[in-house]
């Protein structure tokens, strides 16, 4: 997942913007008579980023290309040389024919006795920095453009991309064709989706942002990132005078023949979360009574759970067969918040009855699909869903009425309201069997404890992923890490950060 550095995220508002290629357009269009340019802000802002790389001296290499991106990189050179680096500019494109600000920068740059190569070696260099093309890129890369991005990643040492990646959709972070593999990426005014999503934290690498002193105030249609500040107020200490009443009851419904641990999962992630009791109601005629690993949860009937619990949870291992139909059916009618996963999507997605009872409900509803789950409710390809994740949670939100975490590289979790947002914590690691168990569990106890719904969903994302960056940090995966694992280091964290928080 992409990692953010703390000193370039400012903690204003504007460092939790997450603004589409068309929002950063407009906002650049009303600084386009500001002095300094905005061109020059951003080369300015590279270059005392580089000063923080602490980089051994040595040549460092630039690739200009035909537009403003390429422009910015021209005034990091001059910046550069200012500082008394040895830089080499190496130009894809037509002078005569780059855009205002970016002619000046060339103009600026050849006139202090700069030049512009047409190649560049294959080694020797301490930084290579991409200004290829940024944001606004739609068209693959071929020809020439394609063999320097496959030889700039080739480069042993570290590489610098200016706004995001070449190559990568900045709206949805599919890589187009082939794509600079950056070490590290500077975004420019605010976050772009495709620095955090599906293909972007492969190629963007540590992730860094420079505001270049611009106000962003409410857009229209513009994401947030999600990050403990959002739901900071809501990790209170619990008083002294407290009992198990006052923490909800979560009810687990799921755990067909051959799937009973997926209930068990969620069960004990919603206890390590702190829910009160917590009922788990499995469908297998040959579940057993007890979990050995959590005999505190409370096994009941698959469809006693639902009078018993404050807040339901339905899907984990619960199949697609009449029993599991007929279930889903009457969790649907439950009067209360509700969280749907895994077959209890995939059912929904096939049936529109069981649809339309979910569109009735007047209550909060939770749905944290998979792409393919994803496919299924919108009837869909897997495809078409990861081509645009944002635009997929934002459809999903808005059919279903309901809080959605649509689930991968770069979790994007979208609101009835249209609100949305990214998390970037989380590893590879997570990517096995009951990991989406886990994260059903943990939004349903914070529901339960009152949390309200959007910051129970958002919260419940990042402290799962939290958990799993934490045991990766000590030695624990990403290969190998297992959901349970995850659970206990949620439970640490969550307490960690309420401590910290009071």
């Amino acid at each position: 997942m992409a990692v953010l550095t703390e000193e370039w995220r400012v903690t204003a508002t504007i460092a939790n913007w997450i603004l589409s290629t068309a929002a950063i357009r407009s906002v650049e269009s009303v600084y386009k008579d500001a002095a300094p340019t905005l061109m020059q802000r951003a080369g300015h802002a590279a270059a005392r980023l580089v000063e923080q790389f602490h980089l051994p001296p040595g040549p460092i290499l630039i690739l200009a290309g035909p537009g403003n991106n390429g422009g910015d990189g021209l005034v990091l050179a001059s910046e550069l040389r200012q500082r008394g680096r040895e830089v080499v500019v190496a130009f894809l494109g037509d002078a005569d024919r780059l855009p205002p600000d970016a002619a000046a920068a060339m103009a600026a740059w050849l006139q202090g006795d700069g030049a512009l190569a047409r190649e560049f070696k294959s080694d020797g260099w301490v930084l290579a920095v991409d200004a290829l093309f940024g944001i606004g890129l739609t068209r693959p890369l071929t020809g020439q453009v394609a063999e320097w991005v496959e030889r700039f990643n080739a480069l042993k040492c570290r590489r610098l991309s200016l706004d995001i990646a070449s190559g990568i959709d900045a709206d949805t972070g599919r890589a187009l064709g082939c794509a600079v593999r950056a070490t590290d990426t500077l975004s420019f005014i605010a976050w772009k989706p495709g620095l955090m999503t599906l293909d972007g934290p492969d190629h963007c690498g540590r992730l860094h942002l420079a505001t270049l002193d611009v106000t962003v105030d409410q857009h229209d249609g513009a994401g947030r990132l999600i990050t403990r500040s959002n739901f900071e107020t809501l990790l209170t200490p619990r008083p002294r005078n407290s009992h198990k009443g006052l923490y909800g009851d979560v009810g687990i419904v799921g755990g067909a023949s051959g799937m009973v641990g997926a209930a068990w999962i969620a069960g004990r992630a919603a206890l390590a979360l702190g829910a009160g009791r917590v009922f788990v109601g499995c469908l297998a005629a040959d579940a057993p009574a007890l979990d050995p690993s959590a005999v505190e949860l409370m096994m009941r009937r698959a469809d006693e759970v639902p009078s018993l619990a404050s807040v339901l949870a339905v899907g984990p291992g619960l199949g697609q067969h009449e029993p599991a139909r007929a279930l889903l059916k009457r969790c649907l009618a439950f009067a209360g918040p509700l969280v749907l996963d895994a077959d209890a999507l995939n059912l929904i997605g096939t049936d529109p009855d069981l649809e339309t009872l979910l569109l009735a409900r007047p209550h909060d509803t939770l749905m944290t699909p998979h792409p393919a789950e994803a496919a299924r409710l919108l009837q869909s390809t897997t495809a078409a869903i990861q081509a645009d994740r944002v635009a997929t949670a934002k459809a999903l939100a808005r059919r279903y009425r309901a809080h959605v975490a649509l689930k991968g590289c770069g979790t994007v979790v979208a609101h009835p309201d249209g609100a949305w947002a990214i998390n970037t914590s989380g590893n590879p690691g997570m990517a096995v069997a009951g990991m989406g168990d886990a994260l059903t569990g943990f939004a349903a106890s914070l529901l339960a404890q009152q949390w309200p719904a959007p910051m129970a969903l958002e919260a419940a994302v990042h402290l799962h992923g939290a958990a799993a960056d934490a045991l990766v940090a000590n030695g624990v995966g990403p290969v190998g890490l297992r959901a349970s694992e995850v659970i206990d280091a949620a439970r640490r964290i969550r307490n960690a950060w309420t401590s910290e928080s009071a």
